[in-house]
């Protein structure tokens, strides 16, 4: 069975639906976050390529700025951006030599939902788009835009500001190979 990109934003309009109306019975003194806050984040994203993305890299890194609005003591949105790097690897070409590609990059800029289910443990997801910034050379598909479906986990420790988190991004795109990355996320925040 194919899933559709319609197939998708639907699922993952449900999940982001799902996950902002969750009554949670976590209350904003367990969790340390206060009501209505706005908070600022920059995190440092290290990350390991799956799917397509596998074959050209073995490794990622990225930078992220993320602005974050408390609702109440348990959910909170998120607009996070950033910039995420694959670093080509080299690998021996059948009849000799070696590979020579260009590392590949893509810019993310994703909304989404995280709701605290313990103290300072969290659980998000995000959608978005993530805008490549350079030819596929290593497939031979010329740079475009792709669907990002990221749910995560993490952990919040609100009186040091560190965020710790894991989360799966999903690459998805017309006439363009699907790939992704679990990353984690180790990012220092502060209310605004």
């Amino acid at each position: 069975m194919k899933i559709t990109k319609t197939t998708k934003l639907a699922a993952a309009a449900i999940a982001f639906a799902g996950l902002l109306f969750t009554n949670t019975t976590t209350k904003a003194q367990s969790t340390g976050h206060d009501s209505q806050a706005w908070r600022f984040g920059i995190g440092v994203e290290p990350g390991l390529p799956v799917g397509n993305m596998r074959d050209f890299s073995h490794f990622a890194l990225g930078g992220t700025a993320r602005l974050q609005k408390d609702l109440n003591g348990s959910v909170s949105v998120m607009l996070t951006s950033g910039y995420t790097n694959y670093f080509a690897r080299n690998y021996d070409l059948p009849g000799g030599g070696k590979t020579n590609l260009n590392d590949y990059g893509i810019v993310p800029v994703k909304a989404g939902v995280k709701a605290f289910f313990a103290p300072h443990a969290y659980v998000s997801g995000e959608v978005g788009a993530g805008f490549e910034t350079n030819d596929n050379a290593y497939n031979g598909y010329d740079k475009g835009t792709k669907l990002i479906l990221s749910p995560g986990i993490g952990y919040a420790m609100s009186g040091s500001g560190l965020d710790i988190g894991v989360r799966y991004d999903n690459y998805s795109g017309a006439n363009s190979p699907n790939y992704g990355q679990v990353a984690l996320r180790v990012a220092y925040g502060f209310k605004l």
